[in-house]
């Protein structure tokens, strides 16, 4: 009996995850997901994909960053999305996600189609994150090209900023974006990651 307890648990948590997000009382859902660059976090509100966040992050302050800048009712998604009851919209997202990000990572998927909600992107830097969708696999763009192409050629550092604080990374690619003289710059997940993912596009 002891043993099927944790089943139990985890088979009513998602029944109730997929309660609440039939009756529009989820604002995000997230899922946890193994990774060749190490563990990913993905979380969706019904709009669309809002947050990637690398293992190297700490899982409970970027939950509690989504409670406040979001909305406080974060529920982790089922983990079967194909289970008993229909998923809700933020679920699918996630479900949408995680097969592509598998498959780039797997170096089956060059683009993304997965719905997104850009909540987290605003402002001048909002402007930077969504501009990265538009450099192409396999390909690198400079800090100081992107504030030239926004024309603002004098925001290299907030270009900078920007990409260190992309809410959709691996989507809206800053691991792409390299400073001036060639060298890696900065990046959330961390160097190495960064290192990994352009390496595997070069490849390609």
């Amino acid at each position: 009996m002891l043993r099927g307890a944790p089943a139990d648990i985890a088979r009513l948590r998602d029944r109730l995850t997929r309660e609440a997000e039939r009756d529009d009382l989820v604002d995000v859902a997230f899922r946890t997901v193994d990774s060749p660059i190490g563990g990913l976090l993905l979380a969706a509100t019904p709009l669309g994909l809002v947050y990637v966040a690398f293992e190297i992050e700490d899982q409970q302050a970027v939950l509690e960053m989504l409670a406040t800048r979001i909305g406080p009712r974060v529920l982790r998604a089922p983990a079967d999305p194909g289970g008993v009851g229909s998923p809700g919209p933020a679920s699918r997202v996630l479900a949408t996600a995680t097969e592509q990000i598998d498959g780039y990572l797997a170096g089956r998927r060059r683009e993304f189609d997965v719905a997104l909600d850009p909540a987290l992107a605003t402002g001048f830097r909002g402007e930077v994150q969504r501009r990265l969708a538009g450099v192409a696999y396999g390909r690198t763009a400079t800090y100081k090209e992107i504030a030239a192409a926004l024309d603002r050629p004098g925001a290299v550092r907030a270009v900078g900023s920007a990409c260190a604080t992309n809410p959709l990374p691996l989507v809206w690619p800053c691991h792409r974006i390299l400073r001036s003289d060639g060298a890696l710059g900065g990046y959330r997940g961390g160097l190495e990651a960064k290192r990994r993912l352009l390496a595997m596009e070069s490849a390609a």
